[in-house]
């Protein structure tokens, strides 16, 4: 056989070849769930060169230094946890913008702008103004933090704590993705709060006025003051917002690496 395919196999080495093949499997979660990586505005080609080249850069630093053995069947559960331990990262960082968006579908919903739901071109998810505007907001500050760094780092971080040929501890890598997904709805009330009491408490102030003032339609004066107040609050609250997404991250990247661990 001496076409130029063979040749540049025999040339890579059948070993190097099964590495970055693991590591691809390891790195494509994050084109999946992660933040900025699985945008649906970045094409799926442009994906698949950034995601390959990744690959190649890291295949150095993730080789084991002992061969890869196994047949046909080994080698796919192999790549099966690769992919796995690339899950429990990228879900740890989409569980930040995750929480954003919840917590701005609560504020939607509290300041009346869920009847105006549009469709998200990030995520492709039917979401409201403010849902989208604090989407927005963690991928800039994604961006501006060097989050894709942090990100690249991170997985090559794993493969110190779990290298290929390795299986995690499973049960740390179930509690982790429980902990990170119950902590969602948590830290969106945390981002929400201030602008969700301040409008409870303009709501209990209509109440009031109606009680006193019967024929006052509450709703068409209520709205609008309801939008000026909460659009007032979330402009005083957004660099507190972008404090806490850029500690969340970090805390992120770290909690998801804690629960990598060999079994």
């Amino acid at each position: 056989m001496g076409g130029p395919t063979p040749q540049l196999l025999d040339l890579l080495g059948v070993e190097n070849i099964l590495v970055f093949v693991m590591v691809l499997a390891r790195i494509a979660p994050l084109f999946i769930l992660a933040p900025v990586f699985s945008s649906r505005q970045i094409p799926s080609q442009v994906k698949i060169v950034i995601a390959v080249a990744l690959a190649i850069g890291l295949t150095p630093a993730a080789d084991p230094g002992k061969a890869i053995e196994g047949g046909t069947y080994d080698l796919m559960a192999m790549i099966a946890v690769e992919f796995l331990v690339g899950f429990a990262l990228a879900f740890a960082l989409v569980a930040v913008t995750a929480a954003l968006e919840v917590a701005g579908t609560i504020l939607d919903f509290v300041v009346g702008f869920s009847f105006g739901a549009q469709i998200d071109p990030i995520s492709g998810n039917q979401n409201s103004v403010l849902a989208r505007m604090y989407g927005l907001l963690g991928v800039i500050i994604f961006l501006t933090i060097g989050g894709d760094e942090w990100v690249i780092r991170g997985i090559a971080r794993t493969y110190e704590l779990v290298p290929i040929g390795e299986v995690p501890d499973t049960n740390l890598l179930v509690g982790g993705a429980v902990e990170t997904f119950g902590s969602i709805f948590a830290s969106a009330l945390q981002i929400a709060a201030p602008v969700l009491l301040a409008l409870v408490l303009a709501d209990v102030g209509f109440g009031l006025v109606s009680r006193v003032v019967p024929q006052l339609n509450v709703f068409a004066v209520g709205l609008p003051i309801k939008v000026i107040v909460g659009m007032l609050l979330i402009g005083v609250s957004l660099p507190l917002v972008g404090t806490w997404v850029q500690s969340e991250l970090e805390q992120s990247v770290g909690s998801a690496l804690r629960t990598l661990r060999i079994a």
